[in-house]
């Protein structure tokens, strides 16, 4: 009697199956974070002119290859936050914009993604340091 309640070796493969696919999609960023693979999100545009004066000063710097203000200006930004559109790690870099009046890094930033730092594929701006972006338009 014991053995009839036991699931057939099929339905426990199946299980299986169905486990080790939802875990997968949790890993590789699927549905599980609210987007499938093939959707990026979409964030706003904001065109360089709008930018605060001193963004415009760092964009100019990254197509220069610098110098930069800040030793941590140009390393790799890992996009954890998941707000930009989803690439290997080491194609975002990240550099700061200077806050006037803040004693640190403030919090505004230009992500850039690109395989060639100073020809970035696009750059992207946050002013509350990751919580939100928008991309440049050039």
């Amino acid at each position: 009697m014991f053995l009839s309640r036991l699931p057939s070796p099929r339905q426990t493969f199946t299980k299986l199956a169905l486990a080790t696919a939802a875990a997968a999609l949790v890993v590789f960023g699927g549905v599980a974070n609210g987007r499938s693979p093939a959707t990026e999100p979409s964030l706003p545009v904001l065109p360089l002119a709008a930018l605060p004066a001193e963004a415009k000063e760092v964009d100019a710097l990254i197509r220069k290859g610098g110098p930069y203000a800040y030793a941590k200006d140009g390393s790799v930004f890992g996009n954890r936050e998941r707000l930009l559109p989803t690439n290997a790690r080491g194609y975002y870099r990240e550099y700061t914009v200077v806050t006037p009046g803040a004693r640190d890094r403030g919090a505004r930033r230009i992500v850039c993604g690109g395989r060639q730092p100073a020809k970035p594929d696009a750059c992207y701006y946050t002013g509350d340091h990751y919580a939100s972006f928008a991309r440049i338009a050039y």
